[in-house]
C-alpha cells in the first residue's frame, strides 16, 4: 500500500534540498528525498529529525535510473516533486561538461518522463541565474533574454527550461514552476546542517570558511579586474533558508493553476567578492588571506535580481541580510569543521 501524498525532493541530501526537505517538514509536508549522495551525506537527513522532530523516507538512487525511479513512484504516493538534484559547479562543467549535460539535462528528460508515466504533474524545477548569460543590463527580470549562458552548467540549465516550457505547451496536465535562483550561501540557524561540498569546494563561500578553519590555506579571487566597483565579480547572495521559503511558496502556487512560472529568487542586491569577505571576516573574527589571480572560464563580471515577480505573485521575499548569511556559515562550519563526516 502506498504512504499518503506526499512531495518527493530529488536532491534532497544535498545542500539546497536538505534545507528545503526541512522546511516542508516544517510546514507539514510529507517528504521523499531521493539522492544519490554524490555530493551530499545522508547524515543530513538525520539532522533534519533532530532540528525538526520529522524525518523523511530517504531512497537512494539517481534519476538518470528509469528502474529506480519507477520502483519509488510505485512505492510511494508522490503528489508532487521538486527537482533538485544536478551539479552546479561553473568552472567543473567547463572542464567537464558531458558529465553536466548527462546529469542536468538526461536526467531531467528521464524524470519527467518518470513523472509522466505515474500521473505526477505538478513540478517545481532548480534553475539557475546562469541562465541569463552576461547581461548588459541589471538588476535582471524573468523577462531578461536567456539565449547565450557563458557556460556549461548554465546551458544545462536553460536545455532543461526549455524542455519543460515545450512539456507545458503540449500538455495543459502540467503545472510546472522554473525556480531561477542567484547565489544561496549560509546555513540554518541550528548550525546542524550547511553546505558540505566533497573535496575542493567549487563556490566562494565554503572556500572561504574552510580557510577560516585552516582547511585550506588562501583564498583565489578569479578576476580582479572586472568593470566593477572593486574590480571583482559582484554577485546576488540570497540566505538559503530564504530561498527553502520561497520552494514552499511556489509549490503552493502551481497547485492552484496549470501552466509554466518563472521566478527569480534572490535578494536582490549585488555584492562584489571583497564586499562578501569582509562581511565573513566581521561576522567570524577571521582574518581570510587571499591572491587574485586571473578570471576563470565561464564567469561573468556582475549579476543580480530583479525579484518583483516574486514578490507580487508569490508573496514572497529575502528576509536575511548578508550579515546574517554569514554569521550562519560560519556557525555551520565552526561547530562543523569536516562537514557531515
Amino acid at each position: 500500500m502506498k504512504e499518503t501524498s506526499l512531495v518527493l525532493v530529488t536532491g534532497g541530501a544535498g545542500y539546497i534540498g536538505s534545507h528545503i526537505t526541512l522546511s516542508l517538514l516544517e510546514a507539514g509536508h510529507g517528504v521523499v528525498v531521493f539522492d544519490n549522495l554524490s555530493n551530499s551525506s545522508a547524515e543530513s537527513i538525520s539532522r533534519i529529525e533532530k532540528i525538526c522532530g520529522k524525518k523523511p523516507h530517504f531512497v537512494m538512487g539517481d534519476i538518470r535510473d528509469k528502474q529506480a525511479l519507477s520502483n519509488l513512484f510505485n512505492r510511494y504516493h508522490i503528489d508532487s516533486v521538486i527537482h533538485c538534484a544536478g551539479l552546479k559547479a561553473v568552472g567543473e562543467s567547463v572542464k567537464d561538461p558531458l558529465t553536466y549535460f548527462s546529469n542536468n539535462l538526461v536526467g531531467s528528460v528521464t524524470l519527467l518522463e518518470a513523472m509522466a508515466r505515474a500521473n505526477i504533474f505538478r513540478l517545481v524545477f532548480s534553475s539557475s541565474a546562469t541562465v541569463y548569460g552576461d547581461s548588459p543590463n541589471m538588476p535582471v527580470n524573468e523577462k531578461h533574454p536567456t539565449a547565450a549562458p557563458t557556460n556549461p552548467y548554465g546551458r544545462s540549465k536553460l536545455m532543461v527550461e526549455d524542455v519543460l516550457r515545450d512539456l507545458a505547451t503540449s500538455d495543459q496536465r502540467w503545472s510546472i514552476a522554473t525556480a531561477r535562483y542567484f547565489n544561496p550561501i549560509g546555513a540554518h540557524s541550528s548550525g546542524l546542517i550547511g553546505e558540505a561540498p566533497n573535496g575542493i569546494p567549487n563556490n566562494l563561500v565554503p572556500y572561504i570558511s574552510q580557510v577560516a578553519i585552516g582547511k585550506l590555506k588562501k583564498l583565489q579571487i578569479f578576476g580582479g579586474d572586472y568593470p566593477t566597483p572593486d574590480g571583482t565579480g559582484v554577485r546576488d547572495y540570497i540566505h538559503v533558508m530564504d530561498l527553502a521559503q520561497g520552494h514552499l511558496k511556489a509549490l503552493h502556487a502551481i497547485s492552484l493553476k496549470n501552466g509554466l512560472n518563472i521566478w527569480n529568487f534572490g535578494s536582490g542586491k549585488g555584492y562584489s567578492v571583497l564586499e562578501l569577505l569582509d562581511a565573513f571576516e566581521n561576522a567570524s573574527g577571521k582574518k581570510i588571506p587571499y591572491d587574485i589571480v586571473a578570471r576563470r572560464a565561464g564567469d561573468i563580471p556582475k549579476c543580480w535580481a530583479n525579484t518583483d515577480k516574486a514578490r507580487q505573485e508569490l508573496g514572497w521575499r529575502a528576509e536575511k541580510n548578508l550579515n546574517d548569511m554569514m554569521i550562519d556559515t560560519w556557525r555551520w562550519q565552526k561547530n562543523n569543521p569536516t562537514g557531515y563526516n
